[in-house]
């Protein structure tokens, strides 16, 4: 990747399709995720690298933001208040912070017993969490990037094609030093991966 802006590249990694990715992002530096096949939903956790007891909070995002959806100028804040990343820039447009991230328990619940083998974002987010002394009691609710999940004028939440396409992202600033969990979502029963699950990039610059 070319730094633009004069921004350096502090970090380059292709996340490979179903599988987890975790980093420190320092505060001022920016990360990007990138879309690279299009239609993939990318779930995401975020922690003060400082104290991981202080983390992202849907319910206070949204309640800040006046929006269930995140896209520019969106601040991804912790219950306490603190700001941990703001969208700079998105060229999709809607992100999601309420659908949550697929697990075997509900992959059965919905699709039925036989998914019950297949690998989920939990267990992702378990795995990588392990290497940053977190466990199950720390995975909260998620943020949903490039995941399109309206809400029907009855209220039920629907998952349908997104709205992404090869090569879109999005761009976070980081606030504060931020511990950013990834599961590259390996869900092949519903159209959030096109129900085909493909690499995404990651890049952080300074």
């Amino acid at each position: 990747m070319t730094p633009t802006l004069s921004r350096s590249v502090v970090l380059d990694e292709t996340v490979p399709a179903r599988a987890p990715w975790s980093a420190i992002v320092r505060a001022g530096e920016q990360l990007e995720i990138i879309d690279l096949h299009g239609n993939q939903a990318v779930d995401c956790l975020l922690y003060s690298a400082a104290d991981t007891a202080d983390r992202y909070s849907a319910q206070a995002t949204v309640t800040a933001q006046r929006n269930i959806f995140l896209t520019t100028g969106s601040v991804l804040l912790t219950e306490a208040g603190t700001a941990l990343m703001t969208v700079l820039a998105d060229e999709v447009g809607n992100h999601d912070t309420i659908a949550g991230a697929c697990s075997q328990e509900s992959n059965t619940l919905r699709y039925g017993h036989h998914t019950r083998h297949q690998h989920a974002c939990v267990e992702n987010f378990l795995a990588e969490a392990m290497k940053w002394d977190l466990g199950k009691r720390d995975l909260v609710s998620n943020i949903n990037w490039f995941m399109n999940v309206p809400v029907e004028p009855d209220g039920t939440l629907g998952i349908v094609d997104g709205l992404s396409a090869p090569g879109k992202k999005v761009t976070l600033r980081a606030e504060i030093d931020t511990l950013v969990l990834v599961s590259n979502c390996p869900q092949i029963n519903n159209p959030c991966n096109g129900f085909d699950p493909t690499p995404v990039r990651m890049v952080v610059t300074r």
